[in-house]
């Protein structure tokens, strides 16, 4: 289960009754398809690989295909990552430079699909969007009428674009560890990444983390899972005499872009659960920046826009039609800012949550930024309910934009952000 105090966002857009329910019982009941934006050319450096996992983090299958290929892990590419607890296929790409491709790969938890040269490297964010295939268990199957009639109303006016608890660690303290590291406060990071002072984390971690706050780096280091990679680097570092910046610079680069990544989303989910608060979700505010769909072509909407009763009723007309929608910030060198009341509003929500933009657009390690959408479009939903070895269930399925999170379109029609029975 994820741990508690991940900033998701906590105000529902939807009136409807809540449909209590788990997801993730097991890994067949999260289907997850990669709806891919490019197709391979066939020749080229690169081979990129159709790949179906169950039960593996994304770090393990880069790792598992570095080995397996015989090259460095940088050599992968990939457009998402996928769900641990879960059945997921995407593709990922090899740089292979005058090399054979790779025998198949035998392992009982990835299966290798299809393989086709390509003369590019798969970027994170190139694919179209994700088809999603969810049954919910410990709920009644006689509610699907009302699951049904919550993932219509999504579809026709947008559902909240925020990040899922997934997006900040198992133990919903990513962005914790980002804006730590924005600020370079090496000891803090590494006391909120090792030590049992910081937030919530399983009880399984309890000894390595305690061994931790008691200087002994090499012990704590014995104890930790072999899963926990940037725990354990990070504590060999410190084992080997190092200063806490090169313990925390000898993480793989991939996890310090995922913290940052979780702050700037930490920023994002506190303007739109304002904007869910005040009601302004779906509708602009004075110097907001309005997103193109489905492109990222954005104008600025002006105080005179709104004042201009034809307009805004223009405007409105627009968002209704998911034409365009408001947008919130992803702070970054490259974010836009927003202007008058917008800006008001941006400022205040991210100020709650200890986030100063500023930060995350001027430290060393800062992510480029951007605006990104309030909302996303639910496509072709459709749902069912049954009965199976396991017990009864309600399935859910829908089309996602690439950044889009099942969770977030679940958190509306269960109430809540849904429980999974493990660790994601």
């Amino acid at each position: 289960m994820t741990m508690a105090g991940a900033p998701v966002p906590q105000t529902r857009l939807l009136g409807t009754p809540p449909v209590p329910g788990v997801i993730k019982e097991r890994p067949e009941d999260f289907l997850v398809d990669e709806i891919p934006l490019i197709e391979p050319s066939g020749t080229g450096e690169h081979l990129h690989i159709g790949i179906q996992k169950s039960g593996m983090t994304h770090d393990d299958l880069v790792d598992l295909l570095a080995r397996h290929c015989g090259v460095p892990v940088v050599a992968i590419g990939h457009a998402g990552m996928k769900d641990r607890v879960a059945i997921t296929r995407q593709t990922v790409s090899v740089h292979l430079p005058g090399l054979p491709d790779p025998p198949v790969l035998q392992h009982p938890q990835v299966q290798m699909l299809w393989a086709h040269r390509h003369h590019a490297k798969l970027r994170p964010g190139q694919l179209a969007g994700n088809r999603f295939s969810i049954r919910i268990r410990r709920t009644d199957p006689l509610a699907a009428p009302r699951v049904s009639q919550a993932l219509r109303s999504l579809a026709a006016r947008g559902a909240p674009n925020g990040f899922g608890p997934q997006r900040f660690g198992h133990r919903g303290n990513g962005h914790r560890l980002g804006l730590s590291l924005a600020v370079e406060d090496w000891e803090g990071l590494l006391q909120e990444l090792l030590g049992s002072r910081g937030s919530p984390f399983p009880e399984r971690q309890r000894e390595a983390r305690e061994l931790f706050d008691a200087g002994d780096h090499e012990g704590s280091l014995r104890v930790w899972d072999r899963g926990d990679h940037a725990e354990r680097t990070a504590l060999r570092s410190l084992a080997q005499g190092r200063a806490p910046r090169r313990a925390v610079m000898s993480i793989r680069e991939s996890t310090r872009r995922f913290w940052i990544n979780a702050a700037q989303s930490a920023a994002f989910n506190a303007v739109l659960s304002r904007r869910l608060e005040t009601g302004t979700f779906d509708r602009f505010l004075a110097g907001d920046l309005a997103n193109l769909h489905p492109g990222r072509s954005l104008f600025r909407v002006s105080p005179g826009m709104l004042a201009d009763p034809e307009e805004s009723r223009k405007l409105q007309d627009r968002i209704g039609s998911f034409d365009c929608s408001p947008t919130g910030p992803m702070p970054g060198p490259d974010c836009m800012a927003s202007e008058d009341a917008c800006a008001d509003l941006e400022h205040a929500a991210m100020s709650a949550m200890g986030i100063q933009p500023l930060v995350l657009e001027q430290s060393p390690f800062a992510a480029s930024g951007e605006r990104r959408s309030l909302r996303m479009r639910v496509g072709d939903p459709h749902v069912e309910s049954g009965v199976d070895e396991h017990g009864g269930f309600i399935r859910v399925a829908f089309d996602l934009p690439r950044g889009g999170y099942a969770t977030t379109v679940l958190a509306e029609v269960l109430g809540s952000f849904p429980q999974a029975v493990e660790e994601t």
